[in-house]
Formats: C-alpha cells, structure tokens, sequence
C-alpha cells in the first residue's frame, strides 16, 4: 500500500508532537474519599476540600453543631482521630514524566498522608501547601491514597506538658489549652461570638502536578519605579529545574535565554509598561489591573505558564511620632486614605462551605456599603484567593493579620521554623494583589500581656515570664520581619493594636482597639471623647434578625433566658448589655421580636456615634474598622451581616455612615452643627439640603451651597433648633442629583 503525501505529512507532524516537551498538567484528586473514625470499619463517602463536621452531618451521624445547643454534643469529635482514604487511576503517560507531585493546599491539621501503603509526609500546619515528589511511588492503573488525621489535642498534650507551664488562650475555656501550640484558625477553639468546633479535613484542593525539566514555582511582580510615563519593573520568575538545560524565559513578551543547573533557580526579568493606568481604593478612581503572562521554554516548546494579576499602586503607612503621640495611617499613590471599613472573620467554622457567590455578595456588598478596607482578623484564616482578587477588582484595601491572636506562643525552634515557612508559604502566595497593603503580626498579643493581668493568673515566675516575652519577640519583632524584608516590601506591624485604651493619652498613639464600651462598660457617648489615630477595633453586640433566629431556636425558646439563647451568647456580657443600652437609649422592648429589633437598633446607633466621632475628628484620626463585618455562625454578635448574608440595620446605615462625601451632624445645647467630610481626591460644590419636620410631619427646607475641600473636613453649618422640629433629613444634591442622604433626630 502506498500513503500518499497528505498521510505521510500528518505522520509526520504527530511524530515532531511526541517529540516535543509536553507542559505542566494537574490531575485533580478530589473525588472517590471515603473517612471513618480510628478504630471503626464503617467507611462513608466524604466530600473534598471538606472537614470531618460536614461528612459526618451528611451521613446523619451528628446534628447540625449550629442550631439549639447541638455544640455540646460535638465536642467529642476533636478528641477522636480520623481517617480519609481514596483510590486513582494513573496512566503510563504520566509515569514517564520527570517529575510528578502530589499537592495539598491545606491539610487541618495534624496529618500522617500514606501513598500505596507507603508514608509521604506529616503535616502540622493548616496554613501551609505540602508537595511532595511521589514519582518513585505511582504504578500505573489504582494506587490508594490514606491520610490519618490526628486530634490537635492528643498532638500537643505533651507538648504542654514538657513546657511546665500553661500559656494564656483567652479564647479557649476547656480545662487543656492547646491551641497556642497549634498552627490552625484559633478561633475554632471558641471565641466570644462562635463555638468551639475543632475540625479534621482536607480543606483545600489535592492533586497531582505532572511535569518535565521545569516547573514555575512561583512569580514576583517588584515595582521598581511608577510615574506616569512608565512603570519599571521586575518579574523574579522561581523555577524548580530537574535537568540541565538551555531555557527560553518569557515575560510580557520579553524573552531570555538561560543555562540553568537542576534545582531551585530563580530568573530576574525587568520589564517596563508604558503610560501605566494606577491602581486606586473604591471611590479614587479605577481598578486598573494587569495580566503579566509568563512561560518557560525548552527548544522553543512552552513547557510551563502562568499568568499573574497586579495592580500599580504605592503604598506607605506613616507610623512616627508627631507633636502629640504617633501618627498611623496610610498613604496610597502619595494620598493620606481615611480608612473606612470593619474586620472580617472567617464566613463559616466550615471553611469549605463558603461558596463562590457567598465571597461575590459580600466584597461588592462592601463596596456598595462605602467600605473601602477590611482587615483580615488574625484569628480567622489567611483567605482563599477569591477573596483577595474581589478586592482587588472592587479596590478593597486589605489590612492583613498573620495567624495569630489573643495568646502568647511557644518559641522552641521546631514552632518557629513552621512559623517561618506558613509566613513563606502565604506571602508568596499573595503578595500580587495590590488590595493587600498591610501585614501585622498578630491580634491583641501584645496589649493583653501587657494589660491583662496573665502573670498574676497563670502564677508566672520571673524566668518564665521573661522567656515567654523573649519567645513573642523572636516570632514578631525578629522572624517575620526578617522574613517579609526578604520576601515584600509592603508595610509592617508587630501588632494590633500599638496603643491601649486604658489611659486617655494613649488614644494619641498609633492604632486602638477601643473596647471601653463594652468590655468596660462606657456609654456610647464615650465613643465621641475616645478617638485614637487609628481605630482598629471597637463594636457593639446585637442579635440576628428572627429568621436567623428561627433557625437555631423555635418558638418556646424565643426569650433571653431560655437555654438556647443563653447557649448562642458566647460573650460572657453579652445579652445583659445589649439590654441594658437598648432600654437606654430606646424604649422597652414590646416583647422578644421588638427586643431583637432594638437589639439591632441599639448597635447601629452605638456604630453611628462611633463612626461620626472618627470622621469628625479626621486629621488625628484616620481609620475607623469597627468590630466586625460578618459572621461564622448563627447567634448575637458584633456583625453587621449575619452567617446567612442577612443585613442587620447597622449594615443599612453603613451607606451614609461610609459616604465618601458626607455630612455629619452634631447636637450640643440645642445647636445643630454640621461638618462636610470629603474623603475623596476632588473638590465638592454642591447643595446641602436641610429638611425639618415638626410633631405632624410639616415641612420647612433650607438650602445652602457648601464645599469641600478634597481630602479634608469643613464646617457648614451652626444654628439653634427650633423647638418644633423633631426630625431632620440632611441631603447633598449636585446639578440635581442626589449624592447623599441622612435621617437625623433632633430630640
């Protein structure tokens, strides 16, 4: 038979295709898991990424943790160990590859991972990604997969025991506190608005990465300079070389030629964009973002690419003594920003429940709400990517805490080095996105050492107290700058907050954590007197609105008392002082629904003064983060939406509590003052627009130019209220539009 010259050429064609350098492929291993508890023979089927609470809810092995006081009764599975197993197919093709790892991006927590009967590796971090070369371990067809999940508290028993001494965790009530020792979300060992569910799983996507020659492991976009006429730059481009070889880098579609050695190698490639579009925070102009593309190739065949995402921006936090204290605030493109935002925790003890459309509704809930920063809580999780890309498209700042919160840590060199490749691990993984502008180092460590009597309560001997210091400042004065001066250029706090609310002078220092209204029992016109620099936390309690409550408590249970209730009020103040305010400030509740109404009411008149006293007092202030944005369960809290995206009536103020052009009144002996505060990078001229009713609802408006100059705060307006007038709506209108609106009561 003879082929003709259209075969031959096809033959030929897909004889040069096997010869070239097959890519980077990622065979994904999250099906076909199976768990059980150690020691059992039952084996369920189990969903991954997932935890062990939400296998064994689906199987109906436990009642759901969040409603009445089912908490209780799942305390038992943070004892237990657990098992995941799953079996996969491989095919020769990918046997033949030089290189084929097996990738997790989160393993929680404590994880023996076995391969076709063989032991891998032992995880011990939630927050780190664990690759390991598993090339000499594959057989072509099934191979199982076993992971061995081990309790955190059967883990670090021992390790408290060979300390000698307890170390605080403010957050955990349980007689063993061991999370302090435990590279996980502390707050699933209990907070003051969540339960205490200590979860098991595979939280994060597995799989297999299947490649020859070279791997990218990681790219860095550097910003070298930025004006208006060109941004210079410089992609650091990590590669993971297994055999020499001549290699075509490319990035922007510059491209260089290098003879790279097998290892670890990392290829500088300067690159420039012309007349760059800048990156700016909602409200300052747009969300300019770029696609960098990069790939690695070897005779001309791309073997590996990606694609990273940044924003033009410069940062700088100014943290230096001044003529009355220490400034803290941030300038973005050379702008001081008044931050106005809340403080995020995670969505759900369940981490990989939270969905897509939950990260979308929130962030551009945010946005839409006049938030333009969040700090991420160093209690919670450092976020999955999603959240980080939305708030680089809906130009969020992101302030963000490493892991670590309300406890002192240990400091013994097998800690630290976790500690060190967690902070590796993490910033390389984000520090692309332009949203993110802060790293601290950890959530009220500092103060509560400082302030919160620990030495006298644990019976610290002056040795241990001294070593127990000297280990926090290894971890946060010592390790993670050293780490971040190596690895970003973003700025950096050991903590938050820098100051304590105890004294009045603090509140001219650097960021606050003001909780003298609540903690300390201050009336919310306290708010108005306690400004610091930077308000990084403060905040009220209220409940869920009674379809959130009907969730978790049915009817005959609808009253403070009941066990439920008591049960989901995790602040040891909490439903007290929400009473106590709420008939303060309004009238007595109308029984338990109007008592939740007014709960909700009572918060967002607490954040109202709050928020005004912050803007009002702008130039000394500069941030205002009340506590906190979201919720992780069903129950009173401090958030303005609750777990299932309900919007509390805080929530429904936040748009002119957050306006980027605002006016703010004030009412002092019957005089109305009010005060245009321009947060944004214009001048405004417009109208303000003051609408007076009386007792039957008449109208009487008054009109007035006013303006503003940007960035700044002025005074408009300073008059005697007449008797008569019980309400008032202040309105901006320009060239007819209305721009902002505002209820006032003037009684």
């Amino acid at each position: 038979m003879r082929l003709n010259k259209g075969i031959i050429l096809v033959l030929i064609i897909v004889a040069f295709a096997c010869e070239q350098a097959p890519s980077l492929s990622r065979k994904m291993l999250n099906d076909g898991w199976e768990f059980k508890q150690e020691h059992s023979n039952d084996w369920r089927n189990a969903s991954v990424p997932g935890v062990v609470h939400t296998d064994l809810i689906s199987h109906d092995m436990i009642p759901h943790p969040w409603k009445g006081t089912n908490e209780n009764d799942v305390q038992w599975i943070e004892n237990e160990n657990w098992l995941y197993r799953t079996s996969f197919t491989i095919s020769n093709s990918i046997l033949e590859r030089n290189a084929v790892d097996l990738v997790f991006e989160g393993l929680d927590t404590y994880a023996d991972v076995r391969l076709n009967g063989r032991s891998i590796l032992t995880a011990d971090n939630m927050f780190r990604t664990w690759r390991k070369d598993v090339s000499d371990l594959l057989v072509e067809g099934e191979n199982t997969l076993e992971i061995k999940f081990i309790s955190p508290l059967k883990m670090n028993a021992p390790k408290l025991e060979a300390l000698g001494y307890e170390l605080p965790a403010s957050n955990e009530t349980a007689e063993m506190k061991v999370s302090p020792f435990t590279r996980k979300s502390p707050f699933q060992f209990g907070w003051d608005w969540g339960p205490r569910l200590v979860t098991s799983g595979i939280w994060r996507p597995v799989y297999l990465e299947a490649y020859d020659r070279v791997r990218i492991v990681d790219v860095q976009v550097v910003q070298k300079e930025l004006s208006e006429d060109v941004a210079k730059l410089e992609a650091l481009v990590e590669l993971d070389v297994e055999m020499d070889g001549t290699f075509e880098i490319n990035v922007m579609g510059q491209e260089v030629t290098r003879d790279l050695r097998a290892g670890m190698q990392v290829v500088s490639m300067p690159f420039n964009i012309k007349n760059p579009k800048r990156w700016w925070p909602a409200g300052w102009g747009e969300q300019n973002l770029y696609d960098i593309p990069v790939s690695i190739s070897f005779s001309e065949d791309v073997i590996d690419e990606e694609v990273v995402n940044i924003g033009l921006r410069e940062v700088e936090l100014v943290n230096e003594a001044d003529a009355i204290g220490e400034s803290f605030y941030f300038k973005i493109n050379g702008e001081p920003v008044f931050a106005r935002g809340a403080n995020y925790i995670p969505q759900s003890h369940f981490l990989p429940s939270v969905t897509t459309e939950d990260y979308v509704k929130l962030i551009e809930d945010a946005r839409a709400s006049g938030i333009n920063m969040i700090r991420v809580w160093g209690g919670g999780i450092y976020e999955n990517d999603i959240f980080y890309d939305l708030c680089d498209k809906n130009g969020i700042l992101v302030w963000q805490d490493f892991m670590f919160a309300c406890t002192m840590y240990p400091g013994d060199s097998a800690f630290v080095k976790n500690v060190e490749a967690e902070v590796i691990d993490n910033v390389k993984r984000l520090r692309n996105h332009p949203s993110i502008i802060h790293w601290n180092g950890n959530n009220e460590v500092d103060v509560a050492w400082n302030n919160w009597g620990w030495q006298d309560k644990y019976g610290y001997s002056a040795e241990d107290s001294a070593k127990i210091w000297n280990d926090y400042l290894l971890v946060f004065h010592d390790k993670i700058p050293a780490l971040l001066a190596k690895l970003d250029s973003r700025p950096y706090s050991t903590t938050s907050p820098l100051s304590n609310w105890g004294k009045p002078e603090n509140f001219n220092y650097a960021s606050m954590h003001y909780w003298g209204v609540w903690h300390g029992g201050d009336v919310f016109e306290d708010f108005e007197k306690n400004v610091g620099r930077f308000m990084s936390e403060y905040g009220f309690q209220s409940f869920p609105g009674m379809e959130t409550i009907s969730y978790f408590a049915d009817s005959s249970q609808w009253n403070l008392e009941s066990e439920v209730m008591k049960h989901h009020q995790k602040s040891y103040v909490g439903n007290g002082m929400i009473a106590k305010f709420s008939s303060k400030y309004f009238d007595e509740p109308d029984g338990f629904e109007d008592f939740v109404l007014k709960s909700q009411m009572t918060q967002a008149k607490a954040m109202q003064m709050a928020i005004d006293a912050h803007r009002l007092r702008k130039g000394h202030c500069w941030g205002t983060l009340f506590w906190q944005l979201n919720d992780c369960w069903p129950g009173p809290s401090w958030s303005a939406v609750d777990v299932f995206g309900r919007k509390k009536v805080l929530y429904d103020e936040l748009s002119w509590l957050y306006a980027l052009v605002a006016l703010i009144p004030t009412i002092k002996d019957g005089v109305l003052s009010i005060s245009l505060v321009n947060d944004s990078l214009e001048d405004f001229e417009g109208a303000m627009v003051i609408e007076f009713y009386d007792e039957e609802g008449n109208l009487q408006e008054l009109e007035k130019l006013v303006v503003g100059p940007k960035n700044g705060i002025t005074s408009v307006y300073s008059e005697q209220i007449q008797a008569k007038f019980k309400q008032a709506n202040l309105k901006l209108v320009v060239e007819d539009e209305e721009v902002f609106t505002r209820p006032v009561n003037l009684r």
